[in-house]
């Protein structure tokens, strides 16, 4: 074990028996591990006793420790969702996490307005609406919610209804196409409306069978009543709703919720499986890639993807049937019961039909985690034969397994911004893009922007010694691959390959030819300086319409007298942009603190 810093040997000799959460710092102040503990002192003090037999993972982990910090909690069962929390959040090398799993997108149903709307969002929040996912098949989901919402007539309209005091809405083509009642003009009431959004809350949270009941009751009493057009109507939903739940029906021989849950892993990838099973109809299967080396055993997986899913996930089961127990397990399911308001069932099936459920489960990970292989295998064959492809066409000295692509991003002559993206091996490294404000450039120069961000970025790297790319790859022509050359040599760079691509014809330039290459469009060289060429324009393009956003932003609410910082950002969290303030009242703004009825007026007559 090697000598440890005396900052974190005097931390370990005074830790806490409490309980909490313990996050390993490496050399650069990142997050390395974060894990929860009963016993703060007794377990971070295992990882540095030699008496310990620890994986070659832990080991390696431990190397790199050079600092730790804490934070303490009442339970044990707060310390696992804050490690939880801390994990999505950081990302550490070392822990179980769930690959892009913030890109998972989840459907909002605003229950908290008048006339709800069913919104496909990206983070759960607690303002009151009702939340179901998250949904990794956003395609599948989205045809979900364009079903509901064409079948059970909800608004798609922006509109705030009722509206703002003395303001008037008319209806939108989808009133006249019969796919909205028209509450924007108080041609359907809220009762009616609510009506519909109860349906759409019952199909997504797998009550479809409770519904169609209840839609057969309703037809029956509108046809004894010679309602015809609404017995018709009611009489449509069913046949729509029952063909979607015979293609989903799952012979499982009882009417409990359930999930189903189901693990498979090859080397340092993982696949997890969870099938969603309501009213003994299928409403989803849900599948996530994890990140996790290969010596952490199976069980310790399984537990860190049940705490990072079910503490974001909104409708939770009755029941949760698992293909194997795990540590944390009775910790686990006292949380899941302070989540529901009830116990849930945690079974790990050992005969029946719920075995043959979890092998089903089972079956689809595994099938998904080799599709997973295959690809990354047909990835990694078609990107180096892409990397040989370009050395041949650009006649380099060496392969270009590493290179850089700069571009420049400006509204005119404001926000001017450069972009710097990384690619190794033909595949994006996004750990080592980079973004830059222009700061010494004024006007409209983009070759001069481009020396400078050039500058920047390889002064810092020659300062910190890293290796320097393979390629440079500069998105523009003649001009701007001149500046960049001209700006290499200032750093004693001339040796360094570069190139600029431009848009128009897709010509490659190089320095001191003064006729460009032209690569055959079908080329796999040509494909992989596109890709990092439209990947380095994408990035820009991004980063430029932030700093625009927060620039506008600032301006329109900066420049009311009374408005500072505090009250700017209160405005914002609150409403969420200027164009909602706009269409608020006084009265709405004034029940925000600090915010008087003058002020109130001010900031309306200012935004409109």
């Amino acid at each position: 074990m090697k000598k440890l810093p005396s900052e974190l040997m005097l931390k370990l000799k005074n830790l806490p028996t409490s309980p909490g959460v313990y996050l390993f710092k490496n050399s650069k102040g990142k997050f390395i591990y974060i894990g929860k503990a009963k016993n703060l002192r007794n377990r971070v003090r295992t990882y540095f006793q030699s008496s310990h037999d620890h994986s070659p993972r832990i080991l390696h982990m431990v190397r790199q420790v050079v600092d730790l910090e804490l934070m303490l909690t009442d339970t044990e069962m707060e310390a696992l969702i804050l490690e939880a929390n801390l994990v999505h959040e950081h990302k550490p090398r070392y822990n179980v996490a769930l690959k892009d799993d913030k890109h998972f997108p989840y459907v909002k149903v605003t229950t908290q307005e008048p006339f709800p709307k069913i919104l496909i969002v990206r983070k759960v929040d607690k303002d009151g609406a009702t939340y179901f996912g998250p949904y990794t098949n956003a395609r599948g989901m989205r045809k979900t919610v364009s079903f509901l919402t064409h079948l059970f007539k909800i608004r798609t309209c922006n509109y705030i209804i009722p509206p703002v005091k003395g303001r008037k809405l008319q209806v939108c083509l989808d009133y006249h196409i019969k796919r909205c009642g028209g509450p924007c003009e108080n041609l359907q009431s809220q009762e009616d409306y609510k009506e519909g959004i109860d349906s759409v809350l019952m199909v997504l949270s797998g009550r479809s069978k409770k519904l169609i009941d209840q839609l057969t009751q309703k037809m029956k009493s509108a046809s004894d009543n010679m309602d015809y057009e609404e017995a018709a109507e009611s009489r449509d939903r069913i046949e729509a709703l029952q063909s979607v739940i015979f293609k989903q029906k799952v012979d499982v021989g009882e009417l409990i919720d359930q999930d189903i849950i189901a693990l498979a892993r090859d080397g340092n990838y993982a696949v997890a499986i969870v099938m969603q099973i309501r009213e003994g109809i299928l409403i989803g299967r849900q599948d996530f890639q994890l990140s996790a080396d290969v010596d952490i055993k199976d069980d310790i997986v399984l537990q860190n993807f049940l705490v990072q899913y079910y503490n974001n996930q909104p409708n939770l089961p009755e029941e949760l049937y698992l293909p194997y127990t795990f540590p944390d397990v009775i910790l686990f399911e006292s949380w899941l019961k302070t989540q529901k308001g009830k116990k849930i069932k945690i079974i790990t099936p050992q005969i029946g039909q719920k075995v043959r459920l979890v092998e089903l489960a089972f079956r689809n990970a595994r099938l998904l985690i080799d599709e997973l292989l295959i690809q990354k295998q047909k990835q990694s064959e078609r990107t180096s034969k892409m990397v040989i492809a370009l050395k041949e066409a650009l006649q380099l000295k060496r392969s270009p397994r590493t290179m850089v692509c700069f571009d420049i991003s400006n509204t005119g002559e404001t926000d001017s911004v450069g972009s710097c993206v990384f690619f190794e091996n033909g595949q994006p490294k996004k750990k080592e893009y980079r973004h830059f404000k222009i700061k010494t450039v004024t006007g409209q120069d983009d070759f001069k922007m481009m020396q400078e961000i050039v500058s920047r970025y390889f002064n810092r790297r020659i300062e910190e010694k890293l290796e320097l790319p393979d390629l440079i790859v500069v998105d523009g022509g003649k001009g701007q691959l001149s500046s960049t050359v001209a700006e290499l040599k200032k750093l004693n760079l001339d040796d360094q390959p570069v190139i600029g691509l431009a848009k128009k014809l897709e010509e490659v330039f190089i320095p001191s030819i003064s006729d460009p290459i032209v690569i055959k469009k079908t080329s796999p060289a040509l494909m992989l300086l596109k890709r990092i060429r439209d990947e380095a324009h994408r990035f820009a393009i991004t980063y430029n319409r932030k700093v625009r956003s927060k620039r506008t932003i600032k301006s329109a609410l900066d420049e009311i007298k009374g408005i500072g910082p505090a009250k700017r950002q209160l405005l914002l969290n609150t409403f969420g942009s200027v164009e909602r303030i706009k269409q608020l009242n006084a009265d709405e703004l004034t029940k925000l603190k600090g915010i008087t009825k003058e002020l109130a007026d001010l900031i309306l007559r200012s935004l409109t």
